[in-house]
This record gives C-alpha cells, sequence and structure tokens, in this order.
C-alpha cells in the first residue's frame, strides 16, 4: 500500500473518531439543552428538525460539491462551522438562537457525512482492502468516549456548557490536520454531466438509501434520545444517562471493529437479516425492562445489530457498476443521512402526544422492516 494511502487511511479514521467525539459529547448533553432553553419533547423535537433542515438543504448540493472541490476543502469547512455550533450551542439565551445553530449544525455535519464517506470509499477502492466498518468503527469509539468524558465531568461538577466549549475548541485543530492529509481537489468528471445539483437514487441505490435511512433513523433516535429516556422514563441519574448511551456507542464500535471480518464471510443480505433482528430484540429489551441497568443491556445489543448496517450499505453504493464511487455514496449518504436527522424529531413529536416511551417503539419496527427488507436490497449488487 503506497505511503500516501496509509496516510489517508489514518486521516479517515482520525475524522470519524473526532466527529465521534463531538457527537457523544453533544448526545450525552441533550438533557442539559433542553434545560437551558427550557424545552419539552415537542420543543425539542423542532430544534432537532432545525438541524434536518440544515441537513437537506446542504444535501441538495453536497454530492457535485465533493466532486467538483474534493473532501479535503469540503471537511475543512465543514468542522470549522461544526466546531464553533459544538462550542456555542449552550450559551444561547434566545429561543430563536437554538434554531440558528442548529441549522448551522444540520448543514455543517450534513457536508462532513458525505464528504469523508466518499473518501473512505475510494480509498477502500483503491487499496483494495475492507475498511468502510472498522473506519465507521472509529465513529462509535469517539461517541463512546465523548459520552464517558461528559459522564465523568458532570460527576466532577462541570457544566454541561463547559464541556461543549471544551470539546468544539479541541477537536477544531484535529479536523483540520486530518483533512489537510485527504486527497487534495480532484475534479470528477462527471460532477458536469448535468445541470441538476443533485440526482435522487433510483433502483438498487434507492433500496440501499431506504436501508440506510432506516439503520440511521434508529441510530440518530439511540443519539438524541438515549440519555433523556433514562433520565426523564426511568428515573435515572444524568451520569447514567450518559453512560447508556456510552454502552450503545461501545457496542457500535465493537460491531463495527469486527465489521470487515464479518463480511468477508457473511452474504451482506443474511448479514442484515441478522443486524435487524439484534435491533429489535435489544430495543424491546430497554423499553420493557423499566430500569436504567435494562436500558443499558437493550442499548448494548441495538448497537450490536446496527453497527453494520451503513457500512455495507456504503460499501456497496461505491461499488455499484457505471455509478462514479463518490456519486453513489454520497446518492446513499444522503438519503441515509435524512433519515439520521428526521427521525429523532419525529420520534420527540410523537413523545409528545404520548410519551417518549411509547415513540421509541418506532426504533423497534425500522429494525423488523430492515430485517424484512435484507432479501431484497442486495439482491442484485
Amino acid at each position: 500500500m503506497p505511503a500516501s494511502h496509509a496516510l489517508q487511511r489514518t486521516a479517515a479514521r482520525t475524522l470519524f473518531a473526532a466527529l465521534g467525539l463531538g457527537i457523544g459529547a453533544w448526545g450525552a448533553q441533550v438533557p442539559a439543552l433542553a434545560q437551558r432553553y427550557a424545552l419539552n419533547e415537542a420543543q425539542l423535537s423542532m430544534a432537532l428538525l432545525a438541524a434536518a433542515i440544515g441537513a437537506v438543504s446542504c444535501l441538495l448540493v453536497a454530492p457535485k460539491l465533493v466532486m467538483r472541490v474534493g473532501p479535503r476543502r469540503c471537511v475543512k469547512g465543514a468542522s470549522s462551522i461544526m466546531c464553533l455550533v459544538i462550542a456555542a450551542v449552550l450559551f444561547g439565551e434566545a429561543w430563536w438562537t437554538i434554531g440558528a445553530i442548529m441549522v448551522g449544525f444540520g448543514l455543517s455535519t450534513a457536508l462532513f457525512d458525505v464528504s469523508v464517506n466518499a473518501e473512505a470509499n475510494r480509498i477502500e477502492q483503491e487499496t483494495g482492502w475492507k475498511l468502510m466498518s472498522s473506519v465507521h468503527a472509529m465513529f462509535s469509539l469517539g461517541s463512546m468516549v465523548g459520552a464517558l468524558g461528559c459522564a465523568g465531568l458532570l460527576r466532577l461538577g462541570v457544566a454541561p456548557q463547559w464541556q461543549l466549549a471544551g470539546f468544539g475548541l479541541a477537536l477544531l485543530p484535529v479536523y483540520l490536520w486530518a483533512a489537510h492529509q485527504l486527497d487534495g481537489p480532484h475534479p470528477d468528471a462527471h460532477a458536469d454531466e448535468n445541470n441538476s445539483p443533485f440526482t435522487l437514487p433510483t433502483g438498487p441505490l434507492l433500496w440501499m438509501g431506504m436501508v440506510g435511512a432506516l439503520g440511521l433513523v434508529a441510530e440518530g433516535a439511540l443519539f438524541d434520545w438515549s440519555a433523556l429516556y433514562v433520565k426523564q422514563e426511568l428515573q435515572g441519574s444524568a451520569a447514567m444517562g450518559a453512560l447508556a448511551f456510552a454502552a450503545f456507542s461501545a457496542a457500535m464500535a465493537y460491531g463495527r471493529l469486527r465489521g470487515d471480518s464479518v463480511r468477508a464471510r457473511v452474504a451482506p443480505p443474511r448479514l442484515l437479516l441478522v443486524s435487524g433482528v439484534l435491533a429489535a430484540v435489544g430495543m424491546a429489551i430497554a423499553l420493557v425492562g423499566g430500569r436504567p441497568e435494562a436500558a443499558l443491556v437493550g442499548f448494548v445489543i441495538v448497537g450490536l445489530g446496527l453497527a453494520n448496517i451503513v457500512p455495507v450499505m456504503f460499501a456497496a453504493a461505491g461499488q455499484m457498476e457505471g455509478v462514479p464511487p463518490a456519486q453513489g455514496v454520497a446518492a446513499v449518504s444522503a438519503v441515509g443521512y435524512a433519515g439520521f436527522l428526521f427521525g429523532p424529531p419525529m420520534i420527540g413529536g410523537l413523545a409528545r402526544g404520548t410519551s417518549l416511551s411509547a415513540a421509541l417503539w418506532l426504533v423497534v419496527l425500522f429494525a423488523v422492516l430492515i430485517a424484512a427488507l435484507s432479501g431484497r436490497v442486495l439482491k442484485k449488487t
């Protein structure tokens, strides 16, 4: 493997790990966000919806932008905005502040996600190594460390706003260094084939995007609502809520670290089937157990189930015959990422009308749908 590829692979893993750190810290502090702005479930879901609006707006142009100017510039710009948002989110005062901040968060994370996934797929294809699962594992490891760090800092009495400010400022130089190691601008010949900024996926790419979206809706629900579920519905402490989130992230990381070797031995449809069943069973345990400890066990099983759904989809999308890798990955990533952002506000809206416990049964439903679609989604790919 050329030295440049080794360095680029390290950079891609570093970017995923740093993204996970920021998202993990964010996920652990959702209760603090709700308290800071005095938000109920419906209002919190609207704030999350603002992030989804920012992401969808960005996804209209992200695939072509990545193909035109390369991932290096996209990641540098996106990560700068993202770090500013993480550092500032708990310092706002007026109600409209959170909406503006969350739009920026959605926009920046969407561009970041499409850019790094396209680059990771390019590295995998050029080197011949299966690494998509292990690269995504770094995100889960980062999420676990971020959540555990917040749990420890909460026990030490460090205010949530200073925690997120510290994460945001510390992560920025890491993002910029790693982004600089990526492949530089390399205009894609396919970027100018049509004037449309974004082409909706069809056929197999559409099925991959739908399954990826289902997986990411479930994943996003755990990121944004698991800590609040443990604290509010199960009367656990804030530290226990952060620990439950960390347990989910740890299971995701382990499943993805093992994912590349599993992908080499298990056919993708069977892997999707087992993944969906595990996620459904784990979420059911978390919801019917009635105790924070049961939620911890359930979240671990959910994490193992969801771990390899997205890496399998992205790897397959980047290897579609007749489709440029960046375009395939970007299309599936765009559909899936929309699910990641729209899922949590949808659950929040349902929680307002029923309860958070009842709304989280949607995760079970989505996991069952993944298992049901497993025989079709990759049948011809």
